[in-house]
Protein backbone atom coordinates (compact mmCIF):
# COMPACT_ATOMS: atom_id res chain seq x y z
CA UNK A 1 0.00 0.00 0.00
CA UNK A 2 1.33 3.90 -0.81
CA UNK A 3 -0.68 6.62 0.71
CA UNK A 4 0.33 10.28 -0.85
CA UNK A 5 0.07 13.25 0.18
CA UNK A 6 0.35 16.72 -2.35
CA UNK A 7 1.47 19.91 -1.42
CA UNK A 8 2.69 23.00 -2.83
CA UNK A 9 -0.33 24.32 -4.32
CA UNK A 10 -1.48 27.88 -3.80
CA UNK A 11 -2.21 31.25 -6.14
CA UNK A 12 -0.16 32.96 -8.31
CA UNK A 13 0.24 35.28 -11.01
CA UNK A 14 0.87 34.74 -14.64
CA UNK A 15 4.63 34.08 -15.20
CA UNK A 16 5.35 32.63 -11.56
CA UNK A 17 6.28 29.73 -10.13
CA UNK A 18 5.49 27.08 -7.60
CA UNK A 19 6.32 23.81 -6.66
CA UNK A 20 4.22 20.92 -5.96
CA UNK A 21 5.52 17.97 -3.73
CA UNK A 22 4.04 13.94 -3.68
CA UNK A 23 5.19 12.68 -0.29
CA UNK A 24 4.65 8.62 -0.08
CA UNK A 25 4.73 6.51 2.40
CA UNK A 26 5.82 2.77 2.07
CA UNK A 27 8.76 1.56 1.95
CA UNK A 28 8.54 0.27 -1.64
CA UNK A 29 7.93 3.99 -2.86
CA UNK A 30 10.93 3.90 -5.04
CA UNK A 31 9.70 0.56 -7.20
CA UNK A 32 6.39 3.18 -8.37
CA UNK A 33 6.21 5.01 -10.84
CA UNK A 34 4.30 8.28 -10.42
CA UNK A 35 2.27 10.42 -12.73
CA UNK A 36 1.15 14.49 -11.84
CA UNK A 37 -2.11 14.64 -13.48
CA UNK A 38 -4.77 17.97 -13.02
CA UNK A 39 -8.45 18.48 -13.58
CA UNK A 40 -9.84 21.79 -13.98
CA UNK A 41 -13.61 22.54 -13.48
CA UNK A 42 -15.87 20.60 -16.35
CA UNK A 43 -13.00 19.03 -17.53
CA UNK A 44 -11.41 15.61 -17.67
CA UNK A 45 -8.28 14.88 -15.64
CA UNK A 46 -5.04 15.01 -17.97
CA UNK A 47 -1.70 13.76 -17.62
CA UNK A 48 1.04 16.78 -16.68
CA UNK A 49 4.29 14.35 -16.33
CA UNK A 50 5.16 11.30 -15.69
CA UNK A 51 8.34 9.54 -14.26
CA UNK A 52 9.62 5.99 -13.86
CA UNK A 53 10.71 4.33 -10.83
CA UNK A 54 14.34 5.47 -10.74
CA UNK A 55 13.90 8.56 -12.59
CA UNK A 56 15.59 7.61 -15.83
CA UNK A 57 12.29 8.07 -17.78
CA UNK A 58 10.28 11.35 -18.14
CA UNK A 59 7.55 12.38 -20.02
CA UNK A 60 5.46 15.64 -20.17
CA UNK A 61 2.23 16.93 -21.94
CA UNK A 62 2.87 18.98 -24.79
CA UNK A 63 1.22 21.69 -23.47
CA UNK A 64 3.85 21.71 -20.11
CA UNK A 65 6.66 21.40 -21.84
CA UNK A 66 9.63 23.47 -21.24
CA UNK A 67 8.15 24.83 -18.34
CA UNK A 68 6.95 21.90 -16.13
CA UNK A 69 10.12 19.52 -14.76
CA UNK A 70 9.12 16.46 -12.71
CA UNK A 71 11.98 14.68 -10.54
CA UNK A 72 11.80 12.63 -7.51
CA UNK A 73 14.25 11.85 -4.71
CA UNK A 74 13.87 7.98 -3.13
CA UNK A 75 15.57 8.76 -0.40
CA UNK A 76 12.91 10.75 1.13
CA UNK A 77 10.11 9.17 -0.98
CA UNK A 78 9.16 12.46 -2.79
CA UNK A 79 8.56 13.35 -6.29
CA UNK A 80 8.35 16.76 -7.05
CA UNK A 81 6.56 18.73 -10.17
CA UNK A 82 8.84 22.20 -10.63
CA UNK A 83 6.40 24.73 -12.38
CA UNK A 84 7.80 27.90 -13.91
CA UNK A 85 6.09 30.29 -16.18
CA UNK A 86 2.33 29.45 -15.66
CA UNK A 87 -0.33 30.30 -17.27
CA UNK A 88 -4.02 30.61 -16.28
CA UNK A 89 -4.71 27.77 -17.87
CA UNK A 90 -2.99 25.99 -15.92
CA UNK A 91 -5.49 26.23 -13.06
CA UNK A 92 -6.23 23.14 -11.65
CA UNK A 93 -6.46 20.52 -9.04
CA UNK A 94 -3.10 18.48 -9.35
CA UNK A 95 -2.89 15.39 -8.59
CA UNK A 96 -0.39 12.91 -7.59
CA UNK A 97 -0.69 9.17 -8.29
CA UNK A 98 1.69 6.04 -8.05
CA UNK A 99 1.57 2.10 -9.61
CA UNK A 100 3.76 -0.30 -9.91
CA UNK A 101 5.89 -1.00 -13.11
CA UNK A 102 9.28 0.18 -14.37
CA UNK A 103 7.80 2.41 -17.26
CA UNK A 104 6.00 5.66 -17.82
CA UNK A 105 1.95 5.79 -17.96
CA UNK A 106 -0.16 8.43 -19.32
CA UNK A 107 -3.46 7.23 -18.66
CA UNK A 108 -5.16 7.86 -15.27
CA UNK A 109 -7.29 4.65 -15.44
CA UNK A 110 -3.13 2.53 -14.72
CA UNK A 111 -2.47 4.09 -11.86
CA UNK A 112 -3.50 2.77 -8.14
CA UNK A 113 -2.88 5.14 -5.93
CA UNK A 114 -3.77 8.58 -5.47
CA UNK A 115 -3.36 11.56 -3.17
CA UNK A 116 -6.09 14.18 -2.61
CA UNK A 117 -4.82 17.10 -4.85
CA UNK A 118 -3.99 19.93 -4.17
CA UNK A 119 -4.79 23.44 -6.06
CA UNK A 120 -3.53 25.49 -8.25
CA UNK A 121 -4.69 28.82 -9.51
CA UNK A 122 -2.89 31.30 -11.89
CA UNK A 123 -4.15 34.60 -12.49
CA UNK A 124 -3.54 36.61 -15.24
Amino acid sequence: QVQLVESGGGSVQAGGSLRLSCAASGRTFSSYSVGWFRQAPGKEREVVATISWNGGRTYYADSVKGRFTISRDNTKNTVYLQMNSLKPEDTAVYYCAARGGGNVYTEFKLYDYWGQGTQVTVSS
